[in-house]
């Protein structure tokens, strides 16, 4: 009778499913979601959404979610952020690439949203990825080109418009950020 080592188990999403907690599924394995985010960067999280669904009024295909399931395939679920999603039509959890994600980086989460999401969601054709650094009030823009992210630019005072959304949104990081300065 053999060792059963963390690499020898796979999961799938029907395993995921019955899981209590927090988690997310990547490439088969069980990651364990961190405690619950510190004020700031749920306060961030807030700002972000609050930004962007104040010009979703006019626009009834898209939303923008916090902490939603985004079933990647059968054996990959991540939890990003913040979504916007245009032309969802399951109501479990995400099944197309958003148009916009939204990471907010913690000390436990930087290596995986930094490379392994980030790699996930070029590949997965999500149009943006923002990467945010609370401690240093930056946001990382990367913007789809082709089959790559180009990296937009570094933001914290400017607006950035998301010219290739169902919706045309833009965010001012001037007042994403202005609380916490």
């Amino acid at each position: 009778m053999g060792v059963l080592r963390l690499e020898d188990v796979h999961y799938t999403y029907a395993d995921y499913k019955l899981w209590e907690g927090s988690w997310e599924l990547m490439d088969g394995i069980a990651i364990a979601m961190s405690p619950a985010p510190m004020r700031k960067h749920q306060s961030l999280a807030s700002e972000i959404i609050f930004n962007i669904r104040n010009q979703l009024d006019d626009c009834e295909l898209c939303e923008v979610l916090g902490e939603v399931d985004y079933k990647v395939n059968e054996d990959t679920v991540l939890r990003p952020d913040i979504a916007l999603s245009c032309g969802e039509t399951n109501e479990m959890h995400l099944t197309k690439a958003p148009e916009i994600v939204v990471e907010i980086i913690s000390p436990s989460t930087a290596h995986r949203d930094e490379n392994y999401k980030f790699e996930i969601y070029e590949k997965e054709k999500v149009k943006y990825y923002i990467i945010i650094y609370p401690e240093e009030l930056i946001a990382k823009v990367f913007k789809l080109d082709d089959k790559k992210y180009d990296k937009q630019g570094d933001f914290s005072l400017e607006t950035y418009l998301f010219e290739e959304t169902t919706c045309g949104v833009s965010l001012d990081f001037q007042k994403v950020f202005k609380r916490f300065r």
